[in-house]
């Protein structure tokens, strides 16, 4: 099945709508949302050597795309070429973040770059709930222990709740490079020491290092203990299987990416049917991608799959969760109900307590219909 990747349009929706939007950012990766300005000033002050100012290490983020010969018979193509305008010399996203992570050096730091995320996304986006991705506890902070690793995170979502009115909530990240029994061992630690901001667990790295089914009793774990459960899945393996196994063996309550189970028609009608949702994104560090991507996301919203957007790692690429609903009401062409209905469908799959939730979901309702009202758009209710 060919398909022609959408161009630049005009806004299906004012753009006053997308700014002012009530937002929820269900997937996003902390390492990533760390600002240029902050990564020179911990890097300095660690001492850290790095090839190029961190400005210029974060504008020249370009991933490079796994073995083309895998994408080659996907129904939407996969671009073979770079896009326009790459980098001559380019670093890629996990290389950007290990250097991040070396310059982290201490419990305020980690409480910084928390609250600055979450002032970064109320600022520029209008976000009321975010829930961020966090690694394990890297061995050179290990003297904090996983509690005090964790503590210092939730300090700096309690100051921004105070200082914004948001919520927040941390997502524990399983490195899918890991052997089974080192994500047993990492899930095993976040059970047995529960905090009140870590919600659930998520799987990310490159989806073919690290096939699904090696975590199954990991997650078995996470869910036993009434975590919430995500994965990165069908995002760089061109099948829909990863996402059955995802939802059928790790028991998900949502997928992050998705874009490959496109290349089941049975699978993508269950997935209609169930109402799985998908954190999806237009902007990625693979450039020559994200035509793909946009391409995707247009084909899954005409199948009927339920995406929400997502920033992913917003101070890199760099993005925000604005520009991508800008991106989606422009070359996506998502519809305003779509758009509405895709904020509010953040809400319901977040991982708030549900009073909490109930709360957050009447106010993003309310909110859309006012500005429904202000921009002389649609007053039915999402």
């Amino acid at each position: 099945m060919s398909q022609s990747y959408p161009q630049a349009q005009q806004l299906t929706v004012p753009e006053g709508w997308i700014q002012e939007l009530p937002k929820v950012d269900l997937h996003c990766h902390l390492i990533g949302t760390v600002r240029a300005a902050t990564f020179a000033e911990l890097a300095r002050r660690a001492g850290l050597e790095l090839p190029e100012d961190p400005e210029v290490i974060y504008r020249d983020i370009n991933s490079r795309p796994p073995d083309p010969a895998l994408y080659e018979n996907t129904r939407i193509p996969v671009p073979q070429s770079p896009a326009p305008g790459e980098p001559t010399t380019s670093y890629s996203l996990f290389q950007a973040c290990d250097w991040v992570t070396q310059a982290l050096q201490t419990a305020e730091d980690l409480t910084r770059i928390v609250y600055e995320a979450f002032e970064d996304a109320h600022v520029l986006s209008n976000v009321r709930h975010l829930e961020l991705f966090f690694d394990q506890l890297p061995e050179h902070l290990s003297h904090l222990g996983y509690l005090g690793y964790v503590e210092s995170f939730a300090r700096g979502i309690e100051q921004a709740e105070q200082a914004f009115g948001m919520t927040g909530r941390l997502i524990a990240g399983i490195d899918r490079s890991k052997t089974a029994q080192e994500a047993l061992a990492w899930v095993r630690t976040v059970v047995e020491n529960p905090h009140p901001y870590v919600a659930g667990v998520g799987l990310d790295n490159l989806e073919t290092v690290g096939p699904p089914e090696r975590f199954i009793e990991a997650y078995q774990l996470a869910g036993d203990a009434g975590l919430g459960r995500t994965a990165h899945s069908s995002e760089h393996q061109p099948s829909a299987q990863n996402t059955l196994t995802c939802l059928d063996d790790l028991g998900c309550d949502r997928i992050d990416h998705g874009y490959y189970v496109l290349e089941d028609d049975d699978v993508v009608a269950r997935l209609r049917a169930e109402k799985v949702v998908f954190t999806v994104g237009c902007v990625t560090s693979r450039r020559s991608w994200r035509p793909w991507r946009r391409a995707s996301i247009r084909a899954m919203l005409d199948a009927g799959l339920h995406v929400i957007p997502c920033s992913d790692d917003p101070g890199m690429f760099p993005n925000s969760l604005t520009n991508e609903y800008t991106i989606l009401a422009s070359e996506v062409r998502a519809t305003h109900e779509q758009l509405r209905d895709m904020a509010v469908r953040a809400v319901d799959a977040c991982w708030l307590p549900a009073q909490q939730k109930e709360a957050l979901r009447r106010e993003v309702i309310a909110e859309i219909a006012r500005l429904d009202h202000e921009h002389g758009l649609s007053l039915d209710a999402p």
